[in-house]
């Protein structure tokens, strides 16, 4: 095997979609206050952009409730503009640099964008393990063509990328499925 084509770093990029798309599961907390729900909020700020942990202090202080304290008293309007925005279906109350997010009670409705919420965050997964496997697939036809591989190795290796990515989509699509019944069931 080529010194440029790493199997396990394919691998290890796809996990690593795996693991950003549970880490925003783990946010979308099914009628509980929770400071993970506001992670996926960035902010366009001091010229570029930001995640809302580095703008501000955000707390729970009650299970029902999100507390924003902003840091800097001019960017409050800019981050509740941006937590509306975020597609969280919240809608925070500002009070000075405090911006207050009540949780609303899960009815059908709230359960169904939640849903949304969720297959929007997979589907992303879904497009970032593709680009690995493009990216492992570009790689194997530059070695192919350079002749650092043969054509039956770029073969195999191309089908050990597949594979990876299947077994990848599978898993996302598994996650899916259980962060939607503990949506829908709660």
């Amino acid at each position: 095997m080529a010194d440029e084509f790493n199997l396990q770093d394919f691998s290890r990029r796809m996990d690593g979609a795996i693991n950003s798309l549970k880490g925003e599961f783990s946010g979308l907390r099914t009628g509980r206050a929770s400071a993970s729900l506001l992670d996926p909020v960035v902010i366009e700020v001091y010229g570029s952009k930001m995640p809302l942990n580095q703008l501000a202090t955000v707390s729970t202080p009650d299970p029902r409730t999100i507390s924003v304290q902003v840091w800097d008293k001019s960017q409050v309007e800019i981050i509740d503009k941006a937590i509306r925005e975020a597609g969280l279906g919240l809608n925070p109350n500002m009070d000075g640099q405090l911006i207050r997010i009540p949780i609303p009670e899960l009815n059908s409705e709230r359960r169904e964008e939640l849903c949304k919420v969720a297959s929007k965050y997979a589907e992303n997964a879904r497009v970032a393990v593709r680009n690995v496997r493009r990216d492992g697939m570009d790689t194997l036809k530059k070695l192919e063509k350079s002749s650092d591989i043969s054509q039956d190795d770029q073969k195999n290796y191309g089908n050990d990328i597949q594979n990876i990515t299947d077994s990848s989509i599978k898993e996302i699509d598994e996650v899916l499925q259980k962060k939607t019944a503990e949506i829908m069931n709660v």
